[in-house]
């Protein structure tokens, strides 16, 4: 049952069994694509149970126009959306790229380097100061899978735009890890 036509016509047809499965199999796609864009944990396990409430709902007007897991990330990233439009938080209250830079760069012990391990949780928690749009961009290509269309789809945003955020991500994350380290990486 893991062809996505058959599952979601299973769920459709009211399969709890089915459901759960397509829970599981996306689930953490739905973490990842509304905690890119929503830091609190409560919010987050709610948005993330409305989400799947909603596909529930939904599911059956699903036509596979793009992947099923493409459709359950929009869902996602609506619902995230909504979700800070509810609490007043928009887009653009949320600062870019000055206090990014902020969070991490510091003069404690320069000669102090970092090994693998912690160079990772270093650049993760950097990527979660990231604006959300960046968040969201990187967290669909890099972790999801998804292409610059699919992103698109998903979120709502041109593909030219896609790509611009991600590039941007990406060089500031690159840019703070060398200014972190004191450093070319």
């Amino acid at each position: 049952m893991t062809d996505d036509k058959a599952l979601a016509s299973y769920v459709a047809q009211g399969n709890k069994h089915a459901f759960e499965l397509l829970i599981r199999k996306h689930e953490r796609l739905v973490a990842h694509m509304v905690g890119r864009v929503v830091s609190n944990s409560e919010d987050l396990e709610e948005i993330c149970q409305d989400v799947f409430l909603r596909v529930y709902e939904k599911i059956s007007e699903f036509n596979f126009q793009s992947k099923l897991s493409t459709w359950i990330a929009t869902i996602a990233y609506r619902q995230a959306i909504n979700h800070l439009r509810k609490k007043k938080i928009e887009w653009s209250d949320i600062p870019e790229e000055e206090s990014f830079t902020a969070h991490f760069i510091s003069d404690d012990n320069p000669e102090e380097k970092l090994n693998d391990d912690d160079m990772e949780a270093l650049v993760l928690k950097m990527i979660d100061h990231l604006p959300p749009q960046y968040r969201v961009v990187l967290t669909l290509y890099h972790l999801q899978d998804m292409n610059y269309q699919e992103i698109g789809e998903a979120t709502g945003m041109p593909e030219g735009t896609v790509k611009n955020y991600l590039f941007r991500a990406r060089q500031l994350l690159k840019e703070n890890v060398k200014k972190y380290l004191g450093k070319e990486v």
